[in-house]
Order: C-alpha cells, then sequence, then structure tokens
C-alpha cells in the first residue's frame, strides 16, 4: 500500500488526484475508492494500491488513512 495526500477533486465529474510519499501525482476514480467519494476532502490523508490503465498508472483501493 502506498501513502499520500488528496491533491484535487473534481466531485462533479466522480475523480481527483492523490498526491503520493514517492512524490508522484495520481489519478483516482469515483469507483476506485473503498470510502465513500462524496465524503473525501482536499488534504485528507489516505491509502491506496497503484494499478496499470491504458493512460498510464492510478491509484485504486483508495481508503481513509
Amino acid at each position: 500500500m502506498q501513502s499520500g495526500t488528496i491533491k484535487k477533486l473534481v466531485s462533479d465529474r466522480g475523480f481527483g488526484f492523490i498526491a503520493a510519499e514517492d512524490g508522484k501525482e495520481y489519478f483516482f476514480h469515483r469507483s476506485g475508492t473503498e470510502a465513500d467519494f462524496d465524503s473525501l476532502n482536499g488534504g485528507e490523508k489516505v491509502t491506496f494500491e497503484i494499478e496499470a490503465s491504458p493512460k498510464g498508472p492510478r491509484a485504486n483501493h483508495v481508503k481513509v488513512a
């Protein structure tokens, strides 16, 4: 599991970005969250797994830390 902070949420479109502790930024979609997407906030600490996607690596299994 990776750790990071929610950098940006685009709630009306159902996705966001996580600034990971490894210095990279990862896209995530509401379908990849184990928390209620609508309850997430910018700056919140999360854990996640990285998976391959057609557009590059993305965060999946996102949980509030």
